[in-house]
């Protein structure tokens, strides 16, 4: 009789640890299969949001993947960026040929453009030369779901690369585990169908791409703004550690 007992207890905490197990298995999948990222709020507020954080691609003992940070621009400049950027829905030469190009639409509503200029503007003076700026800005729909664009940049001396990870995405809010789109705003939550272009086009450094990612519509998700080819009138400066000793917003000479 006590032999029965003893199997039947080790029967039950064998249920009970399946039951856990399973439970517990796609919490346990999601945290093993994308890593935490630390990083630090520049600006919060209910719905949106901009950061800086550590960018993996740059190593500390390889200078040339250090990142022109921190790195003095003025909100005005950082505006008329974004106003030049704009969002074209991403057709197939076949899709093109039956309908046509699609239209060009602005990425950022003036409201987002207003919130952005000096909250960017900031970021990239306060990062350093591992960090890169990260934003995330939403519109609740529901309790579940809610419309995001989010994106990230960095500058290689004058260069700014500029990464939208989401565009006007609908995204639910799943019933468990995590929440992507707050924590990672720089990978897309679903397939990309738009393509990211920048007015005046000659500022833009063409950037080589896969047949991968021209199938899939992410080949033209990322800009390369050449800063040095905008309006003269746009201040730009750099606060590199031979500039520090220079007073903020003084221009430099190279």
């Amino acid at each position: 009789m006590n032999s029965r007992k003893i199997q039947d207890r080790r029967s039950s905490r064998f249920i009970l640890s399946i039951v856990l197990l399973l439970t517990l298995a796609p919490v346990w999948l999601v945290g093993c299969a994308v890593p935490h990222i630390p990083s630090r709020i520049v600006y919060e507020d209910p719905v949106n949001y901009v950061r800086l954080e550590e960018d993996p691609d740059v190593l500390a003992e390889w200078p040339p993947s250090h990142h022109a940070h921190p790195f003095l621009i003025e909100p005005g400049t950082v505006r008329t960026i974004l106003t030049g950027m704009k969002v074209q829905e991403h057709r197939t030469a076949l899709q093109r040929w039956f309908l046509g190009e699609s239209p060009l639409v602005s990425a950022f509503t003036d409201e987002e453009i207003t919130l952005l200029s000096a909250q960017l503007a900031g970021a990239l003076a306060e990062a350093t030369y591992h960090e890169r700026v990260t934003f995330y800005l939403s519109q609740p729909q529901t309790f579940a779901r809610r419309i995001i664009t989010t994106g990230g940049l960095y500058l290689h001396g004058t260069e700014l690369h500029f990464l939208l990870g989401n565009w006007r995405i609908i995204y639910g809010i799943p019933a468990y585990g995590m929440i992507y789109d707050r924590r990672y705003p720089m990978r897309p939550t679903a397939a990309k169908g738009f393509d990211l272009l920048f007015h005046p086009a000659d500022a833009v450094i063409p950037l080589r791409n896969s047949l991968i990612d021209g199938i899939f519509a992410n080949a033209k998700d990322e800009l390369v703004i050449d800063l040095a080819k905008l309006e003269p009138s746009d201040s730009v400066t750099f606060l590199s550690e031979r500039s520090k000793a220079f007073p903020l917003g003084a221009q430099l000479i190279p």
